[in-house]
């Protein structure tokens, strides 16, 4: 009896043992298989990331821009542009800073720069797009010789755009800077005034609005657009070769070491094509201006 008990344990025991073996054999090709769907299905995301470019930009006229001819060349290279608006000058640069964003279009060197200062950003700028011209506008002279003595001018209140409505102020012969104000000039740079111009510091956003109340206005470009003010009607505009316009070019930004990314690369050659070119000539109708030049506009 004892020995019919022990054969069959270790009848019983082989089998088991058996059994396990077939077991542990079966399941090592399904482990080859689900590492190898993991390693697919990476393999595809990272080609889905590397073939995505997210853009953040202001509405007007950058995602337009964006959205426009440049997402078209971009599709013909086999990329898919994302286009993220953002409504303020903070965030964009914070996304991208972040790795949230590929790269943003919306605003210039100087605001660039400055914001790298106080935030500790690390952002560059890879190539100059558009600069939008100040104009001068005004809703009772038709000429700025028509001005009188002591008008009213209003001008933006804050740096950046206050050098600017002075520098084309004084390049209409209306007033003389201090020598080297340049890019930071304010009223107190003005050394010479013979018109005795009057000046109101005004919200830039809000210049449109007090046309009626002034004899003069210098208003930015975009929002001259929101306003529905065209620069046909302008009295003056900045010289594309102003201090003013080269200072001051809407660029294409990037992390810093990334500037030659191949998708980076595809984003700035479509941004400063002849498409381009021709998409803002033709559709802001001088109210945004390339500042980049090509041998040949495409029909």
């Amino acid at each position: 009896m004892t020995k019919s008990i022990t054969r069959r344990a270790a009848i019983l025991g082989l089998s088991a043992f058996a059994a396990l073996s077939l077991a542990a054999c079966g399941g090592a090709p399904a482990a080859e298989e689900t590492t190898e769907a993991t390693t697919t299905e990476t393999t595809e995301s990272t080609e889905a990331t590397d073939t995505t470019i997210t853009v953040g930009a202001s509405p007007t006229p950058h995602a337009e821009i964006l959205n426009g001819p440049v997402k078209e060349l971009l599709e013909e290279q086999g990329y898919t542009l994302d286009v993220v608006e953002f409504t303020d000058y903070v965030l964009p640069n914070t996304a991208l800073e972040e790795g949230e964003l590929d790269a943003n279009y919306f605003q210039h060197t100087p605001y660039l720069e400055s914001f790298n200062e106080e935030n500790g950003t690390h952002l560059s700028a890879v190539t100059g797009v558009h600069y939008e011209p100040f104009a001068l506008f005004s809703d009772k002279i038709t000429s700025v010789t028509e001005l009188s003595d002591g008008a009213t001018v209003a001008v933006p209140n804050d740096t950046t755009n206050e050098a600017r409505a002075l520098l084309l102020l004084e390049q209409e012969g209306l007033i003389k800077l201090a020598d080297g104000a340049g890019v930071t000039a304010t009223t107190k740079d003005i050394v010479e005034n013979p018109k005795n111009l009057q000046f109101e510091e005004i919200e830039a956003a809000n210049l449109p609005n007090v046309l009626p109340d002034v004899d003069l206005a210098a208003i930015n470009g975009n929002y001259a657009i929101s306003a529905g003010l065209s620069l046909d009607d302008a009295l003056a505009t900045e010289d594309a070769d102003s201090l003013g316009a080269t200072t001051y070019a809407n660029v294409l930004v990037v992390r810093e070491g990334e500037e030659n990314e191949p998708k980076i690369v595809a984003l700035a050659a479509a941004l400063t094509s002849p498409e381009t070119y021709k998409f803002i000539e033709e559709t802001y109708d001088g109210a945004v201006v390339p500042t980049f030049e090509i041998t040949e506009a495409s029909e």
